[in-house]
């Protein structure tokens, strides 16, 4: 028997059910919510990366505690364990760094015709994005070139 396909989702795999976004709707929200301003904003659309975002997080994750560990135990910048941790996982550090940004670039922007002061305070994590970034990329560079 074929299961059935969901053409609309790429992510759809066999054995997988068939979930459809549901249309955004207003909840109906107890006495004591009502008049309270919104507490969440529904997402729309997902991120290129969404569906691996923890899994790469993971391999970052254990990279990033290899390298560091060995450089607490007394290995140099230039020791070939640390190098290879880094040429690992901070590609994929780089990679889900950026899908982060991107959900919350548009959080913030979902957020600005309901709350202007979330969707500001958002954007101000876009800037913490970049920062991270930038010092991302730094300490590879010099890690690679010890």
């Amino acid at each position: 028997m074929d299961e059935p396909r969901s053409l609309d989702d790429e992510r759809w795999e066999a054995g997988m059910p068939v979930l459809d976004r549901q249309p955004v709707r207003v909840p109906v929200l107890p006495p004591s919510l009502q008049g309270l301003p919104p507490r969440s904003v529904p997402e729309t659309r997902p991120t290129p990366l969404q569906r691996h975002y923890i899994n790469l997080s993971v391999v970052a994750l254990v990279s990033g505690v290899v390298a560091i560990s060995a450089l607490e135990l007394g290995a140099g910048l230039g020791n070939p364990l640390v190098k290879l941790c880094v040429l690992v996982g901070a590609p994929i550090l780089f990679v889900t760094t950026v899908d982060a940004g991107v959900r919350i670039w548009r959080s913030a922007w979902a957020w600005m015709p309901v709350d202007r002061v979330k969707g500001l305070f958002r954007l101000g994590w876009i800037v913490v994005v970049v920062v991270g970034l930038v010092s991302l990329t730094v300490a590879t560079i010099l890690v690679l070139a010890a």
